[in-house]
């Protein structure tokens, strides 16, 4: 605020509180001088929310000591951390390789959302099932078959053995073992199939990862072979 809203300011109190009147020139001088030099960064009012006026309100109906400019101050720092706490950093626009860019364009975010001039953007909602997915995506997807690019998956390759033989035995057409159940160690499709570790009393004390079961691997050619509806899983005993 400055010195001329400080002074509406005060003139308002003064209606609703005459304990903050100054009748000396000099000691109202020095009254404005006190309260711009305490509230200077503190708005009048913003577009989402805050008023001086009602704070000083509020303050007024709710207690019997006078107003200072803290009990100001006290509620705009509590109005701001409130709403950054509701704040989710959006992705600037700015080229990421130019970093005084970037930052700026998010200092600038912040403290617009900070001082009540913009609106916090909070972060979507996760949507569920294939109607949740943009439009756009899906035909990426179709596009290039995977979220993840081929160079992409080929650097990634040596870091999971397990399921880039996985996907190359996708790509030559042979069956995907691990997209049944496995009725050996009851994994379930997606699942790796797992061993027992078993203790000296014969009790099973864990599990660990395994190559496939040769069951399982013949449950998903007889799959692949078949149509789905005339393919039947082994019952459980």
């Amino acid at each position: 605020m400055d010195r001329r809203e400080i002074a509406a300011l005060l003139a308002y109190i003064g209606r609703l509180d005459p304990r903050t009147i100054r009748t000396d020139p000099g000691e109202a001088r020095d009254q404005l001088a006190q309260w711009h030099e305490l509230l200077g960064d503190v708005p009048m009012a913003t577009p989402h929310g805050w008023d001086a006026r009602v704070a000083a309100r509020q303050h007024i109906r709710t207690s019997p000591y006078q107003i200072l400019p803290a009990d100001l101050a006290r509620p705009w720092g509590s109005y701001r951390r409130d709403r950054l706490a509701r704040h989710t950093d959006p992705t600037p626009s700015a080229d990421p390789d130019d970093q005084a860019a970037w930052t700026a364009e998010l200092v600038g975010t912040r403290r617009a959302v900070a001082t009540g001039t913009a609106q916090p953007a909070q972060a979507r909602a996760i949507t569920t099932g294939r109607d949740g997915i943009d439009p756009r995506l899906k035909a990426r997807l179709r596009e290039i078959g995977s979220c993840i690019p081929p160079a992409a998956r080929a650097a990634l390759a040596p870091y999971r053995p397990a399921r880039a033989a996985r996907e190359a035995a996708l790509a030559r057409g042979q069956p995907d073992a691990l997209s049944v159940r496995c009725e050996w160690c009851l994994a379930q499709p997606g699942e790796p199939c797992r061993r027992r570790r078993i203790d000296p009393d014969d009790g099973a004390r864990g599990t660990a990862p395994c190559a496939t079961h040769p069951s399982r691997c013949d449950l998903a050619a007889a799959q692949q072979a078949q149509p789905s509806e005339q393919v039947q899983q082994p019952a459980m005993a």
